[in-house]
C-alpha cells in the first residue's frame, strides 16, 4: 500500500512527537520547502510561554558561539534544546551556504540538541514564515527550548517577534553609532539585550551607552554581559532566559510583524510571481500599481 503525502507527512509527525530526529529533518525539510503546513500536519497554535526566543543582532557579535555555551549548559541541567540557525540566500542563485551549524560543535555530538538550518528564501525581513511552524513543531516534539538565530541584518529584524516568544539582541563592544541607529528599531523590542565579548576593555563601557540609550527612549531593557570566549555571564543569561517576563507593547508588534510575515509569504507563494517580477524588473510593470491593482482586499 502506498501512503498518500497528507497520510505519509502524519506517520513522520507521530514518529517525530516519538523521539525520531531522521522524520523530524524530513518535515523540517518538507515545511521549508512549503510543501506542508500545520493544517497538513495537525499542528496547533503555539502559546507564548517564553519557550522560543530570538536571537537576533549584527555579523560578528558571536551569536552562534554563545548560542553553543548556551546549549552546553542547559543540555547539562537536562533540557533539550533546538536551534534554527537562518542563513542569507543569495538574491541571484538562492542558494545559501548554511554555515552556522559549523560553528555549533553540540550540533552533531550531544542527543538533546537538534540544530537545523534554514534559508531566507529571500524573504522580507530575513525570516521565511516556514521558521515559526519549524519552532512549533520542534516544541511540540519534546524541545524545552527552542532558539532561533537571526541572519543579522540590523533593524529589519524585528520580523522575529512574530516567531519568537521573547527576544534577545546581542551586541559586541565599540558599537559606536550602531546603538544609536538601533534604538528605535530592534533595541526598543528586544526582551533582552546581551554584550557579547565582555573579556574585552570596552564591554563594560558599552553595556553603560545601551542602558543611557535605552533609558533615554522610556524602555526598561536588561542588559547583561557575557562572553562566549571565557563563559563569563553565561550562567546569569542562562537563567534569565528562563525566567525573562514580556515586554510591555510586545504584542503589538508582535501581531503587526505577523501580519507583514503573512502578507509577504502570500505574495511570493503565488504561481505567477516569477513572471510579476520580471515585468517590474523589466519596467512593462509598475510595482505600486500592481499592489493597487491585485491587493484590495483592505477596500471590501
Amino acid at each position: 500500500m502506498v501512503l498518500g503525502r497528507e497520510q505519509l507527512s502524519i506517520e513522520f509527525v507521530n514518529q517525530a512527537l516519538s523521539g525520531n530526529r531522521r522524520s523530524l529533518a524530513k518535515l523540517l525539510s518538507s515545511i521549508e520547502n512549503g510543501e506542508l503546513d500545520s493544517n497538513s500536519i495537525g499542528l496547533d497554535g503555539h502559546d507564548d510561554d517564553g519557550t522560543i526566543i530570538g536571537i537576533t543582532g549584527a555579523p560578528g557579535v558571536g551569536k552562534s558561539s554563545l548560542i553553543e555555551k548556551l546549549i552546553s549548559h542547559w543540555s547539562t541541567q537536562g533540557l533539550k534544546i533546538a536551534v534554527i540557525a537562518v542563513d542569507p540566500s543569495s538574491p541571484l542563485s538562492g542558494g545559501a551556504l548554511l554555515g552556522d551549524r559549523i560553528r555549533m560543535d553540540s550540533a552533531d555530538s550531544n542527543s538533546n540538541v537538534f540544530v537545523r538550518s534554514f534559508a531566507t528564501r529571500n524573504q522580507p525581513g530575513g525570516l521565511p514564515k516556514s521558521v515559526g511552524l519549524a519552532a512549533n513543531l520542534m516544541r511540540k516534539c519534546g524541545y524545552d527550548l527552542v532558539l532561533i538565530e537571526t541572519v543579522g541584518a540590523g533593524q529589519s529584524e524585528i520580523r522575529i517577534v512574530s516567531f519568537a516568544d521573547r527576544v534577545v539582541l546581542i551586541e559586541s563592544p565599540n558599537s559606536g553609532d550602531q546603538i544609536q541607529a538601533e534604538k528605535a528599531g530592534i533595541m526598543e523590542i528586544a526582551d533582552l539585550i546581551v554584550v557579547n565579548k565582555s573579556d574585552l576593555p570596552n564591554a563594560e563601557r558599552s553595556a553603560m551607552q545601551i542602558t543611557s540609550a535605552l533609558q533615554i527612549s522610556g524602555s526598561p531593557t536588561c542588559v547583561l554581559l557575557a562572553s562566549a570566549k571565557t563563559g563569563e555571564g553565561v550562567e546569569e543569561l542562562a537563567s534569565q532566559l528562563l525566567s525573562i517576563p514580556i515586554k510591555m507593547g510586545a504584542e503589538v508588534a508582535r501581531a503587526r510583524e505577523r501580519l507583514l510575515a503573512a502578507w509577504a509569504s502570500s505574495l511570493l507563494s503565488r504561481e505567477d510571481i516569477s513572471k510579476i517580477i520580471n515585468d517590474i524588473s523589466s519596467g512593462e510593470v509598475d510595482a505600486e500599481k500592481w499592489v493597487l491593482n491585485n491587493l484590495r482586499w483592505y477596500d471590501e
